[in-house]
């Protein structure tokens, strides 16, 4: 399969996962992080848009919680779960060389994937607002290396500056899209892992959507 059309990809200085990467220890319920998806959903359906998923560790819990609130087919376009390297690559357009270079488990990845999965809806061509979800890390038990322990979860959020922030203008061109990287330490076992990391990406879009983009998670 070849990978869909680009998309302008701004410049974004490649980061390695932080020493002091910002560790979360709360968990939430199925219950709260379907509030969450559900709320994202509103606001996306209020501007005429539609999410996208690009989704690794979590194996589609972001996914499914967008899709649990009834007629979110308004809003939710598709998810796409590309646990291998491979898949990244087929799927959503990740370079081999940011696997090789920085691992699957890094911004530069969790980047490349958000720019990949918000090309499949091609927002640019529908004229539809778009944003673009995606998640890459390391729940555990096993999969750590050095630098990255478990709980280690790099984000991409990738989206239309225009389309989504009315106040900013139409946002024709390159410097429409934008894209922003996090990379966070979650506590807890598998399953905790992935359920903080799908809260966290969900709760992060809701906060960009309403242009915090100084948004940070709690501290432990």
């Amino acid at each position: 399969m070849n990978p869909p059309p680009s998309l302008p990809m701004p410049a974004l200085a490649d980061r390695p996962v932080p020493d002091d990467m910002p560790t979360v220890a709360t968990d939430l319920s199925e219950e709260a992080i379907v509030t969450i998806a559900a709320q994202l959903g509103r606001a996306i359906e209020a501007l005429g848009g539609s999410v996208a998923t690009a989704e690794s560790c979590t194996g589609g819990l972001i996914a499914r919680a967008l899709t649990e609130t009834a007629g979110s087919s308004a809003w939710f376009d598709r998810g796409v779960v590309t646990y291998s390297n491979a898949s990244k690559q087929d799927l959503l357009g990740v370079s081999a060389a940011s696997l090789d270079l920085h691992g699957a488990v890094s911004e530069v990845v969790a980047r490349e994937m958000a720019w990949g999965a918000l090309r499949l809806i091609a927002p640019e061509r529908s004229g539809r607002p778009g944003m673009a979800l995606a998640v890459t890390g390391i729940a555990g038990p096993g999969g750590a290396v050095p630098g990255k322990p478990v709980g280690t979860v790099c984000f991409g959020w990738a989206w239309h500056r225009g389309a989504l922030d009315p106040a900013k203008g139409s946002g024709e061109g390159e410097s429409a899209q934008v894209c922003e990287t996090a990379t966070v330490l979650f506590t807890g076992d598998r399953a905790a892992v992935r359920r903080q990391a799908a809260a966290y990406a969900l709760d992060h879009a809701m906060s960009l959507m309403q242009g915090n983009l100084q948004h940070q998670p709690p501290q432990a």
